[in-house]
């Protein structure tokens, strides 16, 4: 079994590190809130003093962190993880940043790097179900590989240095223009007269199917693994995805691509969370919807 570093063991990085321990690693976790750091330890992890201290003498280092500065900082500033870790270790980012952070990071860490951001939210970290999107070299993905199998299904190889980044940011703006108009269209059926079982037997065998409306819908008692069954409970909240909404718009910049539905959804994002929606799943933005 592998001895592994892990810094971030919050609502994401702890259940994917107690993962890990289930899989019969060795794990040394640090996080900036005792609390998090404690409830690891209680599970069986070894809490480190440091990032530093964590990623000493791992064969894999780990980070699910909240945004690109504090990657950076933690890899290559104060934290001091790559200069921490052994040469030959594979250093693995879960967290979802910046894809032009994300390269620079792997460029300078002078140790093989992988950018693994995730799909499948804070229920899909407890289950070991999550969807992995990596970038970076062959070789330390194929060394990867059963580590992420222990916290995760479905494992992508992208491609280079910050094409996990890429993935994800593509995903989730894709994911929010489908909840915005699978919440539309509920709304619009329930002011015609149409119940929403109606319009969800049609639409879950028909061509405007979608995750967003057959797995994740956005009203309750259609289907179990609705946040909506949960009063919008997240599930992914909403203040995380108008995080991504932002990463994709950044991309969209810097690439010198159109994305006009992605631009109209961060607004749209961004004035549920000003309305009070970032603590609650992101499917509740259909609230806001029925208000106009």
């Amino acid at each position: 079994m592998a001895r592994i570093g892990f810094v971030g063991l919050g609502n994401m990085g702890g259940p994917m590190a107690r993962n890990l321990l289930k899989a019969g690693h060795q794990v040394a976790g640090y996080d900036l809130v005792p609390a998090a750091l404690e409830a690891f330890a209680a599970g069986g992890g070894t809490a480190a003093a440091s990032a530093a201290a964590a990623a000493a003498g791992a064969d894999f280092v780990v980070t699910m962190l909240p945004a690109g500065k504090h990657v950076r900082d933690a890899w290559l500033g104060a934290g001091g993880m790559a200069a921490a870790a052994a040469p030959a270790a594979i250093l693995i980012d879960c967290s979802t940043i910046d894809v032009d952070t994300a390269r620079a990071v792997a460029a300078e860490a002078g140790r093989p790097m992988l950018d693994a951001p995730v799909s499948g939210g804070t229920m899909g970290a407890e289950a070991g179900t999550l969807t992995f999107m990596v970038g970076g070299p062959d070789g330390a993905f194929a060394s990867a590989q059963p580590i992420l199998a222990a916290m995760g299904r479905t494992i992508v190889h992208c491609g280079t240095a910050g094409a996990g980044q890429a993935a994800k940011v593509c995903n989730n703006m894709m994911l929010a223009a489908n909840m915005i108009i699978a919440s539309e269209a509920l709304v619009l059926a329930e002011k015609l007269g149409l119940s929403h079982r109606a319009l969800f037997d049609v639409v879950s065998k028909s061509s405007g199917q979608s995750w967003a409306m057959t797995t994740y819908c956005p009203v309750p008692d259609l289907v179990p693994t609705s946040p909506a069954n949960r009063d919008y409970r997240p599930g992914f909240a909403g203040a995380l995805m108008l995080k991504d909404l932002r990463l994709s718009q950044e991309a969209a910049k810097s690439a010198g691509a159109a994305t006009p539905l992605g631009a109209e959804a961060l607004a749209l994002f961004e004035r549920f969370v000003a309305e009070g929606g970032g603590e609650t799943d992101f499917s509740g933005i259909i609230r806001m919807l029925r208000g106009g």
